[in-house]
Order: C-alpha cells, then sequence, then structure tokens
C-alpha cells in the first residue's frame, strides 16, 4: 500500500515537472496572456476582454502599420499597453484636421492614413500639427479610441525595446473570438 502511494506521488511529479517543462517556455517565450484594462482601444477592444500575444514574430519580422501591439508603458515599465501601430521607423508623422498624415520615402509629400478599422466620425487630435520624425525602432502609436487614449501623442515615440509583442487573437468573450493581422492600407 505504500509502495502504490510512493508510485502514485512520483508519477505526479513527473506529470507536473514535464508540464512545467513544457508550458513555461511557451508562457515566456513563444505566447502571452495579456487583459485589457481601459477603454482606449475600443471600439474594437473592450475592458477586460483576454487576448493572446504574438511575442516571437517580431523577432524574425519587423512590426507593420495596423499591427495592435502590447508593450511596457516608457515612463512605467511595470505597465502594460495596447495600442495600434500608426508610424514606421524612418518615417514622419501628423496630425492635422482630424486626419494622421504620413511621410516616408513612398510618399515624401504625405498621405492621409485611412483607418477602416475605426468609426468614420473618428477624428485625431493633439500635438499641434507638429510633424514627429521617427529614428531607427521608434514607433508612432494610436490607441482606436482616439479621445481616451494616453498614446504617443502624450508619452512620444515609442522604442521598439519596449514592445512585448502583437495580438495575435481575442479568446474571451467568446461571441467575440478573432484572430488578428494587420489591416490593409491604400496610399
Amino acid at each position: 500500500m505504500i509502495k502504490n502511494f510512493f508510485s502514485y506521488v512520483f508519477e505526479l511529479i513527473k506529470v507536473v515537472a514535464i508540464s512545467l517543462a513544457i508550458i513555461i517556455p511557451i508562457r515566456y517565450y513563444l505566447i502571452q496572456p495579456f487583459y485589457v484594462k481601459g477603454a482606449s482601444m475600443e471600439p474594437n477592444f473592450y475592458d477586460k476582454e483576454y487576448l493572446i500575444i504574438d511575442e516571437i514574430s517580431y523577432r524574425f519580422h519587423e512590426s507593420e502599420r495596423g499591427d495592435i501591439v502590447v508593450f511596457r508603458y516608457p515612463r512605467d515599465p511595470d505597465e502594460f499597453f495596447i495600442k495600434r501601430i500608426i508610424g514606421l521607423p524612418g518615417e514622419k508623422v501628423q496630425i492635422k484636421d482630424g486626419g494622421v498624415y504620413i511621410y516616408n520615402q513612398a510618399h515624401p509629400d504625405g498621405f492621409k492614413l485611412e483607418e477602416k478599422y475605426l468609426p468614420a466620425d473618428v477624428k485625431t487630435y493633439g500635438i499641434n500639427e507638429e510633424i514627429i520624425s521617427l529614428s531607427d525602432g521608434g514607433y508612432f502609436v494610436l490607441g482606436d479610441n482616439r479621445a481616451a487614449s494616453k498614446d504617443s501623442r502624450s508619452f512620444g515615440v515609442l522604442d521598439k525595446k519596449f514592445i512585448t509583442g502583437k495580438v495575435l487573437l481575442r479568446g474571451w468573450p467568446f461571441n467575440r473570438v478573432n484572430v488578428f493581422s494587420a489591416p490593409e492600407y491604400s496610399y
């Protein structure tokens, strides 16, 4: 009887050890759960939604315009934010007339960013029409709820080193489960 007990305990320890050996690397290096907190990404993400973050893709390729990323807040790295990448390294971003304008090598005169993922009546304001230059590794990020978002308009350009990963899928609530990819933009 004691032999059966020790055999059971040993098997249980093996199962736990093998499970941890599989789960821990996946959790810390590949994907990570994340809960949305606040209204800065409404109407696309709501408070208390459960997301899975892809942490490995950005090790192999660069971020794309429109990617939804989770990052450490530059002014307090213990806090995590979720925002959308609008401006890419080497570009210039300007907010004027309620819209976002991008200047890059392909469009030196700039173009207005058409953001089809936002309601048609959403306007973007802030930073007094100043043109913001993004250095290598610098991103301009905005929340989808432009009126209620602390983003690059308030804390400045986001350095790549703060990005944890991009949103891969929404797992909760079940009626809003979705896999995400960068939206198509017309230039």
